[in-house]
């Protein structure tokens, strides 16, 4: 999943979304340094992507792109998921996604200080093409995908990608929604293991 997927997975502790959303940037055991609920936040994240990356229904859907994106298609998929996640945003969340988005950027600001260097190398633009709400339409997504591929040199082809949405639109807002479903009932029972509290650790 990508970042508005882990942001809205991470429920309404401020820090804890942080965590979910810079998990990426923080490396192994490096993570152990921050306050705890960013912790859980790197945990969970790790978390989501392990499950992801194993359930059938997203295996379905990478299967559609995989032969015209390779390893990109991963990434590609989880970019069409939180589009559908964007434009079905009132059926997940009574806070419209302009507010929602707005606050968390305010949160990422207001924690400037301890973010990882290579999100704050990028929150300035995110902020201010606000990414959150741009995967809302296909327009928007292009956009995003078109700045992935040119930080790929072209070499992804991700410019391409909303072409496959678009044909295959129906088949993967539904295994979305069928996944989405899932994905959430499994991280209801996580967050109540030994792991996500770190006991184990």
């Amino acid at each position: 999943m990508n970042f508005l997927a882990h942001i809205y997975l991470s429920g309404e502790d401020k820090l804890l979304k942080i965590g979910n959303f810079a998990a990426d940037s923080i490396r192994g055991k490096e993570y152990l340094t921050y306050p705890l609920k960013i912790q859980q936040g790197v945990i969970l994240h790790r978390e989501i992507d392990t499950y992801t990356d194993t359930h059938p229904i997203w295996r379905q859907s990478k299967k559609i792109i995989v032969s015209q994106y390779n390893h990109y298609a991963a990434v590609i998929i989880d970019m069409y998921y939180d589009h559908f996640l964007a434009k079905n945003w009132n059926q997940y969340s009574q806070v419209p996604l302009e507010q929602y988005a707005d606050e968390f950027y305010q949160s990422l600001i207001e924690n400037y200080e301890i973010l990882p260097s290579k999100i704050k190398n990028f929150l300035h633009i995110m902020v201010a093409e606000n990414w959150l709400v741009l995967y809302q339409t296909t327009e928007g997504l292009e956009y995003i995908l078109s700045q992935m591929d040119k930080r790929s040199k072209g070499i992804s082809k991700m410019r391409f990608a909303t072409k496959e949405l678009i044909e295959n639109y129906t088949d993967f807002e539904t295994q979305f929604t069928a996944f989405f479903e899932d994905l959430k009932e499994h991280i209801i029972r996580f967050i109540k293991t030994d792991r996500f509290l770190l006991k184990s650790y």
